[in-house]
């Protein structure tokens, strides 16, 4: 078994032949070596060939086939089922999980994202409840700390300004956390300057630092 690396700051590290699946079922393994520091890294695979599996397998809640793999920090896994009390507004969840100074970020992010905040979850339409989810995921963040986000299809249901402002809060804090992030791109022109992807049954690192969609999507298989 390789050795695992001496790790200070948030990564992800994946030796060569750590096999994903469900109980014995082999589903996809890697094919190198691979570490990921901070900033946003696109799960990238067609339907089926394992992206949640990857996840919730780095996130801790899945056991690996076989192989191993380290993360150093705190992981959060935000699938794209995430739900709270129907009842409650976005401001009475913020309230419930944000601290009072973080409580003030939700509102402003809330805001770029068009969420209307006093309205009950349980009758938010599906992108708004995904943007509810993503609020607070992203402001639960600590800066200070090392801190590993896994985000499983996270722009479904939301339209473009909304995917945009989402965007835009990942480059703006990049530096402050790792975000591997499942998605079905919609658009040639999206940057994906960091990718993991999945094909053949084999997990890899692909790109060189400047490319798009356009750039990838021949690459699934």
């Amino acid at each position: 078994m390789p050795a695992m690396p001496t790790i200070t700051t948030a990564s992800v590290w994946m030796p060569k032949g750590l096999c994903i699946g469900y109980q014995k079922t082999r589903i996809a393994e890697t094919s190198e070596e691979m570490t990921l520091g901070s900033g946003t890294h696109y799960l990238l695979a067609r339907n089926g060939r394992g992206k949640t599996t990857l996840l919730k397998t780095l996130s801790g809640l899945l056991k690996p086939v076989s192989g191993t793999y380290q993360t150093k920090g705190h992981c959060q896994f935000v699938g794209d089922d995430l739900s709270f009390d129907r009842e409650l507004s976005a401001t009475l969840i913020f309230r419930a999980f944000l601290s009072p100074k973080k409580r003030d970020e939700a509102v402003v992010l809330a805001e770029e994202l068009e969420l209307d905040v006093r309205k009950p979850f349980g009758q938010l339409s599906f992108g708004n409840r995904k943007k509810v989810g993503l609020v607070v995921s992203e402001l639960t963040l600590d800066p200070g700390k090392a801190e590993i986000l896994f985000y499983d299809e996270p722009f479904t249901g939301l339209d473009t300004p909304a995917r945009l402002a989402i965007l835009a809060r990942w480059r703006r804090t990049e530096n402050e956390a790792i975000r591997i992030v499942s998605c079905h791109p919609d658009f040639d022109a999206m940057e994906m300057p960091k990718a993991l992807l999945i094909a053949d049954e084999k997990i890899f690192v692909a790109g060189d630092g400047t490319q798009t969609w356009a750039d990838l999507k021949n690459l699934l298989t």
